[in-house]
Protein backbone atom coordinates (compact mmCIF):
# COMPACT_ATOMS: atom_id res chain seq x y z
CA UNK A 1 0.00 0.00 0.00
CA UNK A 2 1.54 3.30 -1.14
CA UNK A 3 0.44 6.37 0.84
CA UNK A 4 1.03 9.89 -0.48
CA UNK A 5 0.37 13.26 1.14
CA UNK A 6 -0.47 16.64 -0.42
CA UNK A 7 1.40 19.96 -0.68
CA UNK A 8 -1.25 22.74 -0.38
CA UNK A 9 0.08 25.23 -2.93
CA UNK A 10 -3.37 26.88 -3.06
CA UNK A 11 -3.21 27.77 0.65
CA UNK A 12 -4.22 25.94 3.80
CA UNK A 13 -7.29 26.21 6.02
CA UNK A 14 -8.62 25.38 9.43
CA UNK A 15 -12.19 26.23 8.42
CA UNK A 16 -13.36 25.80 4.83
CA UNK A 17 -14.75 28.81 3.02
CA UNK A 18 -13.31 31.51 5.31
CA UNK A 19 -9.99 33.22 6.01
CA UNK A 20 -10.34 32.48 9.71
CA UNK A 21 -7.42 30.32 10.80
CA UNK A 22 -6.14 30.24 7.21
CA UNK A 23 -2.47 30.02 6.27
CA UNK A 24 -0.69 31.98 3.59
CA UNK A 25 1.25 30.01 1.01
CA UNK A 26 4.94 30.47 1.71
CA UNK A 27 7.99 28.42 0.90
CA UNK A 28 8.68 27.93 4.60
CA UNK A 29 5.24 26.42 5.20
CA UNK A 30 5.27 24.22 2.09
CA UNK A 31 8.70 22.99 3.12
CA UNK A 32 7.35 22.15 6.60
CA UNK A 33 4.63 20.00 5.03
CA UNK A 34 7.04 18.26 2.65
CA UNK A 35 9.67 17.58 5.32
CA UNK A 36 6.98 16.24 7.66
CA UNK A 37 5.75 13.87 4.95
CA UNK A 38 9.30 12.76 4.22
CA UNK A 39 10.18 12.17 7.87
CA UNK A 40 6.91 10.46 8.75
CA UNK A 41 7.34 7.91 5.99
CA UNK A 42 4.86 8.95 3.30
CA UNK A 43 5.85 7.59 -0.09
CA UNK A 44 5.32 10.83 -1.96
CA UNK A 45 3.39 14.07 -2.28
CA UNK A 46 0.96 15.39 -4.86
CA UNK A 47 1.28 19.00 -5.99
CA UNK A 48 -1.93 20.42 -7.52
CA UNK A 49 -2.08 22.47 -10.69
CA UNK A 50 -4.18 25.34 -12.04
CA UNK A 51 -4.39 29.08 -11.71
CA UNK A 52 -5.54 28.77 -8.09
CA UNK A 53 -2.18 27.21 -7.16
CA UNK A 54 1.46 28.16 -7.11
CA UNK A 55 3.22 26.46 -10.00
CA UNK A 56 3.72 22.75 -9.29
CA UNK A 57 7.07 22.40 -11.07
CA UNK A 58 8.72 25.40 -9.45
CA UNK A 59 7.44 24.37 -6.03
CA UNK A 60 8.50 20.75 -6.37
CA UNK A 61 11.95 21.76 -7.60
CA UNK A 62 12.39 24.01 -4.58
CA UNK A 63 11.69 21.06 -2.26
CA UNK A 64 14.13 18.52 -3.74
CA UNK A 65 16.97 19.45 -1.45
CA UNK A 66 14.75 19.67 1.64
CA UNK A 67 13.69 16.01 1.33
CA UNK A 68 15.47 12.69 1.04
CA UNK A 69 13.11 9.86 0.13
CA UNK A 70 9.92 11.66 -0.86
CA UNK A 71 8.64 11.30 -4.43
CA UNK A 72 6.94 14.22 -6.17
CA UNK A 73 3.77 13.69 -8.21
CA UNK A 74 3.92 16.76 -10.46
CA UNK A 75 1.35 17.83 -13.03
CA UNK A 76 1.83 17.97 -16.78
CA UNK A 77 -0.85 20.04 -18.55
CA UNK A 78 -1.05 19.05 -22.25
CA UNK A 79 -1.48 22.17 -24.34
CA UNK A 80 0.27 24.56 -21.93
CA UNK A 81 3.79 23.58 -23.02
CA UNK A 82 5.32 21.70 -25.92
CA UNK A 83 5.64 17.96 -25.25
CA UNK A 84 9.38 18.10 -25.98
CA UNK A 85 9.98 20.88 -23.42
CA UNK A 86 7.86 18.99 -20.91
CA UNK A 87 9.92 15.85 -21.53
CA UNK A 88 13.19 17.70 -20.93
CA UNK A 89 11.79 19.22 -17.73
CA UNK A 90 10.79 15.77 -16.51
CA UNK A 91 14.18 14.28 -17.31
CA UNK A 92 15.99 17.12 -15.53
CA UNK A 93 13.82 16.88 -12.42
CA UNK A 94 14.21 13.11 -12.29
CA UNK A 95 17.99 13.38 -12.56
CA UNK A 96 18.37 16.18 -10.02
CA UNK A 97 16.05 14.48 -7.52
CA UNK A 98 17.68 11.08 -7.80
CA UNK A 99 14.77 9.41 -9.56
CA UNK A 100 11.96 10.82 -7.41
CA UNK A 101 9.62 12.17 -10.09
CA UNK A 102 6.12 10.92 -10.86
CA UNK A 103 3.93 12.57 -13.50
CA UNK A 104 0.27 13.51 -13.01
CA UNK A 105 -1.30 14.09 -16.42
CA UNK A 106 -4.07 16.71 -16.07
CA UNK A 107 -6.20 17.41 -19.11
CA UNK A 108 -8.38 19.88 -17.19
CA UNK A 109 -12.13 20.17 -16.89
CA UNK A 110 -12.85 23.90 -16.58
CA UNK A 111 -13.35 25.52 -20.02
CA UNK A 112 -13.17 29.04 -18.55
CA UNK A 113 -9.75 28.40 -17.00
CA UNK A 114 -8.58 26.57 -20.11
CA UNK A 115 -9.51 29.49 -22.35
CA UNK A 116 -7.76 31.94 -20.03
CA UNK A 117 -4.61 29.89 -20.64
CA UNK A 118 -5.14 29.98 -24.39
CA UNK A 119 -6.51 26.45 -24.70
CA UNK A 120 -9.69 26.35 -26.80
CA UNK A 121 -11.58 23.34 -27.96
CA UNK A 122 -14.22 20.89 -26.93
CA UNK A 123 -13.87 18.26 -24.23
CA UNK A 124 -13.20 15.67 -26.93
CA UNK A 125 -10.56 17.82 -28.63
CA UNK A 126 -8.70 18.41 -25.36
CA UNK A 127 -8.40 14.67 -24.88
CA UNK A 128 -7.18 14.29 -28.47
CA UNK A 129 -4.45 16.83 -27.70
CA UNK A 130 -3.58 15.00 -24.48
CA UNK A 131 -3.34 11.72 -26.35
CA UNK A 132 -0.93 13.13 -28.94
CA UNK A 133 1.04 15.04 -26.30
CA UNK A 134 1.69 11.94 -24.19
CA UNK A 135 2.60 9.82 -27.20
CA UNK A 136 5.32 12.34 -28.11
CA UNK A 137 6.41 12.77 -24.48
CA UNK A 138 6.75 9.02 -23.91
CA UNK A 139 8.65 8.39 -27.12
CA UNK A 140 11.06 11.28 -26.65
CA UNK A 141 11.98 10.15 -23.14
CA UNK A 142 12.14 6.48 -24.09
CA UNK A 143 14.61 7.29 -26.85
CA UNK A 144 16.88 9.34 -24.56
CA UNK A 145 18.32 6.01 -23.40
CA UNK A 146 19.38 5.06 -26.93
CA UNK A 147 19.97 8.46 -28.55
CA UNK A 148 17.06 8.20 -30.97
CA UNK A 149 14.85 10.92 -32.43
CA UNK A 150 11.06 11.22 -32.70
CA UNK A 151 8.89 12.22 -35.65
CA UNK A 152 5.17 12.64 -35.11
CA UNK A 153 2.49 14.10 -37.36
CA UNK A 154 -0.88 14.19 -35.61
CA UNK A 155 -4.17 16.02 -35.88
CA UNK A 156 -3.13 18.67 -33.33
CA UNK A 157 0.60 18.25 -32.70
CA UNK A 158 3.63 17.74 -34.91
CA UNK A 159 7.35 17.31 -34.21
CA UNK A 160 10.30 16.39 -36.43
CA UNK A 161 13.61 15.10 -35.11
CA UNK A 162 12.55 15.66 -31.50
CA UNK A 163 15.00 14.46 -28.89
CA UNK A 164 16.30 15.01 -25.37
CA UNK A 165 19.99 14.49 -24.64
CA UNK A 166 19.77 13.72 -20.93
CA UNK A 167 17.77 10.61 -19.99
CA UNK A 168 15.71 10.36 -16.82
CA UNK A 169 16.98 7.99 -14.13
CA UNK A 170 13.72 6.03 -14.28
CA UNK A 171 13.53 4.02 -17.48
CA UNK A 172 11.94 4.39 -19.88
CA UNK A 173 10.37 7.47 -18.22
CA UNK A 174 8.87 8.51 -14.86
CA UNK A 175 5.52 6.72 -14.26
CA UNK A 176 2.38 8.40 -15.57
CA UNK A 177 -0.62 8.91 -13.26
CA UNK A 178 -3.96 10.05 -14.62
CA UNK A 179 -7.56 10.50 -13.53
CA UNK A 180 -10.79 11.03 -15.43
CA UNK A 181 -14.26 9.52 -15.54
CA UNK A 182 -15.43 10.23 -19.09
CA UNK A 183 -15.18 7.66 -21.88
CA UNK A 184 -12.39 9.71 -23.49
CA UNK A 185 -10.46 9.77 -20.21
CA UNK A 186 -10.77 6.03 -19.70
CA UNK A 187 -9.60 5.38 -23.25
CA UNK A 188 -6.54 7.58 -22.69
CA UNK A 189 -5.74 5.94 -19.37
CA UNK A 190 -6.09 2.43 -20.76
CA UNK A 191 -3.85 3.09 -23.75
CA UNK A 192 -1.04 5.18 -22.27
CA UNK A 193 -0.99 5.58 -18.48
CA UNK A 194 0.62 3.53 -15.72
CA UNK A 195 -1.64 4.37 -12.77
CA UNK A 196 -5.33 5.27 -13.01
CA UNK A 197 -6.58 7.59 -10.26
CA UNK A 198 -10.15 8.06 -9.06
CA UNK A 199 -11.56 10.58 -6.67
CA UNK A 200 -13.06 9.21 -3.47
CA UNK A 201 -16.41 7.83 -4.52
CA UNK A 202 -18.25 5.09 -2.57
CA UNK A 203 -16.62 1.67 -2.97
CA UNK A 204 -19.30 0.33 -5.34
CA UNK A 205 -18.79 3.23 -7.74
CA UNK A 206 -15.00 2.85 -7.54
CA UNK A 207 -15.30 -0.87 -8.26
CA UNK A 208 -17.40 -0.16 -11.35
CA UNK A 209 -14.87 2.38 -12.61
CA UNK A 210 -11.91 0.05 -12.06
CA UNK A 211 -13.76 -2.66 -13.97
CA UNK A 212 -14.28 -0.32 -16.93
CA UNK A 213 -10.62 0.69 -17.02
CA UNK A 214 -9.37 -2.88 -16.69
CA UNK A 215 -11.59 -4.10 -19.52
CA UNK A 216 -10.55 -1.25 -21.78
CA UNK A 217 -6.84 -1.75 -20.96
CA UNK A 218 -7.13 -5.48 -21.66
CA UNK A 219 -8.34 -4.70 -25.18
CA UNK A 220 -5.15 -2.68 -25.67
CA UNK A 221 -3.05 -5.51 -24.24
CA UNK A 222 -2.11 -3.50 -21.16
CA UNK A 223 -2.54 -3.58 -17.38
CA UNK A 224 -2.64 -0.63 -15.02
CA UNK A 225 -2.29 0.02 -11.31
CA UNK A 226 -4.96 1.99 -9.45
CA UNK A 227 -4.98 4.83 -6.96
CA UNK A 228 -7.51 6.97 -5.11
CA UNK A 229 -7.51 10.62 -4.02
CA UNK A 230 -9.10 11.28 -0.61
CA UNK A 231 -9.06 13.67 2.30
CA UNK A 232 -8.80 12.26 5.82
CA UNK A 233 -10.06 13.41 9.22
CA UNK A 234 -8.50 11.13 11.84
CA UNK A 235 -8.84 11.49 15.60
CA UNK A 236 -8.48 9.23 18.63
CA UNK A 237 -12.20 8.37 18.58
CA UNK A 238 -14.89 8.26 15.91
CA UNK A 239 -16.90 10.85 17.84
CA UNK A 240 -13.97 13.27 17.90
CA UNK A 241 -13.39 12.76 14.16
CA UNK A 242 -17.01 13.57 13.30
CA UNK A 243 -16.87 16.66 15.51
CA UNK A 244 -13.77 17.75 13.59
CA UNK A 245 -15.61 17.24 10.29
CA UNK A 246 -18.49 19.41 11.48
CA UNK A 247 -16.02 22.01 12.72
CA UNK A 248 -14.29 22.15 9.34
CA UNK A 249 -17.46 23.53 7.69
CA UNK A 250 -18.80 25.36 10.74
CA UNK A 251 -17.91 28.80 9.31
CA UNK A 252 -19.24 27.99 5.85
CA UNK A 253 -22.35 29.92 4.79
CA UNK A 254 -24.96 28.91 2.23
CA UNK A 255 -24.09 31.74 -0.15
CA UNK A 256 -20.49 30.54 -0.44
CA UNK A 257 -21.66 26.98 -1.08
CA UNK A 258 -24.07 28.14 -3.79
CA UNK A 259 -21.36 30.18 -5.56
CA UNK A 260 -18.92 27.29 -5.47
CA UNK A 261 -21.47 24.81 -6.80
CA UNK A 262 -22.40 27.20 -9.62
CA UNK A 263 -18.73 27.35 -10.64
CA UNK A 264 -18.46 23.57 -10.62
CA UNK A 265 -21.65 23.23 -12.69
CA UNK A 266 -20.13 25.16 -15.61
CA UNK A 267 -17.34 22.61 -15.96
CA UNK A 268 -17.40 19.79 -18.46
CA UNK A 269 -15.57 17.39 -16.14
CA UNK A 270 -17.43 14.11 -15.62
CA UNK A 271 -15.46 13.52 -12.43
CA UNK A 272 -16.52 16.89 -11.02
CA UNK A 273 -20.14 16.15 -11.91
CA UNK A 274 -19.93 12.86 -10.03
CA UNK A 275 -18.41 14.59 -6.99
CA UNK A 276 -21.17 17.22 -6.92
CA UNK A 277 -23.88 14.58 -7.30
CA UNK A 278 -22.78 12.90 -4.06
CA UNK A 279 -24.11 15.75 -1.92
CA UNK A 280 -26.13 18.00 -4.25
CA UNK A 281 -24.89 21.06 -2.36
CA UNK A 282 -26.81 20.00 0.78
CA UNK A 283 -25.37 19.86 4.28
CA UNK A 284 -27.78 17.21 5.55
CA UNK A 285 -26.61 14.33 3.32
CA UNK A 286 -22.86 14.43 3.57
CA UNK A 287 -22.07 10.88 4.72
CA UNK A 288 -22.39 9.28 1.30
CA UNK A 289 -21.02 5.89 2.36
CA UNK A 290 -19.96 4.59 5.78
CA UNK A 291 -17.31 7.04 7.06
CA UNK A 292 -17.05 8.70 3.63
CA UNK A 293 -17.96 12.38 4.07
CA UNK A 294 -18.59 14.76 1.16
CA UNK A 295 -18.40 18.02 3.12
CA UNK A 296 -15.11 19.11 1.55
CA UNK A 297 -16.74 19.08 -1.89
CA UNK A 298 -19.26 21.73 -0.87
CA UNK A 299 -16.66 24.36 -1.79
CA UNK A 300 -13.56 22.54 -3.00
CA UNK A 301 -13.20 21.48 -6.61
CA UNK A 302 -11.74 18.12 -7.52
CA UNK A 303 -11.42 15.62 -4.70
CA UNK A 304 -14.27 16.42 -2.32
CA UNK A 305 -14.63 13.48 0.04
CA UNK A 306 -12.91 12.52 3.28
CA UNK A 307 -12.56 9.34 5.30
CA UNK A 308 -13.66 10.20 8.84
CA UNK A 309 -12.98 8.19 11.97
CA UNK A 310 -10.45 6.85 14.42
CA UNK A 311 -7.35 5.04 13.20
CA UNK A 312 -8.93 1.60 13.11
CA UNK A 313 -11.98 2.83 11.21
CA UNK A 314 -10.02 4.75 8.58
CA UNK A 315 -7.61 1.85 8.09
CA UNK A 316 -10.56 -0.54 7.63
CA UNK A 317 -12.13 1.71 4.98
CA UNK A 318 -8.80 1.99 3.17
CA UNK A 319 -8.50 -1.78 3.15
CA UNK A 320 -11.95 -1.99 1.56
CA UNK A 321 -10.66 0.12 -1.34
CA UNK A 322 -7.46 -1.92 -1.44
CA UNK A 323 -9.54 -5.07 -1.85
CA UNK A 324 -10.97 -3.53 -5.03
CA UNK A 325 -7.47 -3.17 -6.49
CA UNK A 326 -6.37 0.23 -5.17
CA UNK A 327 -2.70 0.23 -4.17
CA UNK A 328 -1.98 3.98 -3.99
CA UNK A 329 -3.75 6.39 -1.62
CA UNK A 330 -3.19 10.11 -2.16
CA UNK A 331 -4.40 11.82 0.99
CA UNK A 332 -4.73 15.28 2.51
CA UNK A 333 -6.35 16.94 5.50
CA UNK A 334 -6.84 20.29 7.15
CA UNK A 335 -4.54 21.84 8.19
CA UNK A 336 -2.16 19.74 6.15
CA UNK A 337 0.78 19.87 8.53
CA UNK A 338 -1.11 18.71 11.61
CA UNK A 339 -3.23 16.15 9.79
CA UNK A 340 -0.14 14.54 8.26
CA UNK A 341 1.03 13.75 11.79
CA UNK A 342 -2.39 12.58 12.99
CA UNK A 343 -2.75 10.17 10.11
CA UNK A 344 0.77 8.81 10.43
CA UNK A 345 0.43 8.27 14.17
CA UNK A 346 -3.06 6.72 14.16
CA UNK A 347 -3.21 4.85 10.84
CA UNK A 348 0.26 3.96 9.56
CA UNK A 349 0.81 1.21 12.16
CA UNK A 350 -2.43 -0.46 11.01
CA UNK A 351 -1.70 -0.57 7.28
CA UNK A 352 -0.01 -3.35 5.28
CA UNK A 353 3.03 -1.31 4.32
CA UNK A 354 6.67 -1.07 5.40
CA UNK A 355 7.32 1.40 8.20
CA UNK A 356 9.62 4.03 6.72
CA UNK A 357 10.29 6.38 9.63
CA UNK A 358 14.00 5.55 9.54
CA UNK A 359 15.65 8.16 7.37
CA UNK A 360 19.44 8.23 7.48
CA UNK A 361 20.41 9.85 10.75
CA UNK A 362 16.91 9.52 12.21
CA UNK A 363 17.32 8.56 15.88
CA UNK A 364 15.05 5.78 17.14
CA UNK A 365 16.90 5.10 20.38
CA UNK A 366 16.53 8.28 22.44
CA UNK A 367 13.73 9.29 24.82
CA UNK A 368 10.35 9.55 23.09
CA UNK A 369 8.25 12.58 23.99
CA UNK A 370 8.94 15.64 26.11
CA UNK A 371 10.92 15.06 29.31
CA UNK A 372 8.55 15.31 32.29
CA UNK A 373 9.48 17.57 35.21
CA UNK A 374 12.95 18.18 33.70
CA UNK A 375 14.32 14.74 34.65
CA UNK A 376 11.67 12.04 34.09
CA UNK A 377 11.63 10.15 30.80
CA UNK A 378 8.03 9.66 29.50
CA UNK A 379 6.53 6.36 30.57
CA UNK A 380 7.22 3.54 28.14
CA UNK A 381 10.17 5.28 26.47
CA UNK A 382 12.89 3.24 28.18
CA UNK A 383 11.34 -0.07 27.14
CA UNK A 384 10.88 1.09 23.55
CA UNK A 385 14.46 2.33 23.31
CA UNK A 386 15.80 -0.89 24.83
CA UNK A 387 13.79 -3.03 22.44
CA UNK A 388 15.09 -1.10 19.42
CA UNK A 389 18.67 -1.51 20.66
CA UNK A 390 18.20 -5.21 21.30
CA UNK A 391 16.74 -5.82 17.87
CA UNK A 392 19.77 -4.09 16.34
CA UNK A 393 22.10 -6.28 18.41
CA UNK A 394 20.19 -9.41 17.40
CA UNK A 395 21.63 -9.25 13.90
CA UNK A 396 25.17 -9.62 15.25
CA UNK A 397 24.55 -12.03 18.18
CA UNK A 398 23.81 -15.74 18.47
CA UNK A 399 20.06 -16.40 18.58
CA UNK A 400 20.10 -17.41 22.25
CA UNK A 401 21.69 -14.14 23.34
CA UNK A 402 19.39 -12.07 21.13
CA UNK A 403 16.30 -13.74 22.56
CA UNK A 404 17.60 -13.13 26.08
CA UNK A 405 18.07 -9.41 25.37
CA UNK A 406 14.59 -9.09 23.91
CA UNK A 407 13.07 -10.83 26.94
CA UNK A 408 14.89 -8.35 29.19
CA UNK A 409 13.59 -5.40 27.15
CA UNK A 410 10.01 -6.71 27.19
CA UNK A 411 10.14 -7.28 30.95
Amino acid sequence: MNVFWFVPTHGDSRYLGTAEGARLVSHDYLKQVAVAADTLGYDGVLLPTGRSCEDAWVTASSLIDATRQLKFLVAVRPGLTAPTLSARMAATFDRLSGGRLLINVVTGGDPVEQESDGIFGTHKERYEISDEFIKIWREVLSKTHTGGETDFDGKHLRVKGAKALYPPIQAPYPPLYFGGSSDEAIDLAAEQMDVYLTWGEPPAAVAEKIKRVRERAAKAGRTLRFGIRLHVIVRETNEAAWRAADELISRLDDETIAKAQANFARMDSEGQRRMAALHGGRRDKLEVSPNLWAGVGLVRGGAGTALVGDGETVAARMKEYADLGIDTFILSGYPHLEESYRFAEHVFPLLPRPQKATLPGFNLTGPFGEIVGNTLVPKGSEAKSAEVKCKAKAKAKPKADAKHDLRVAES
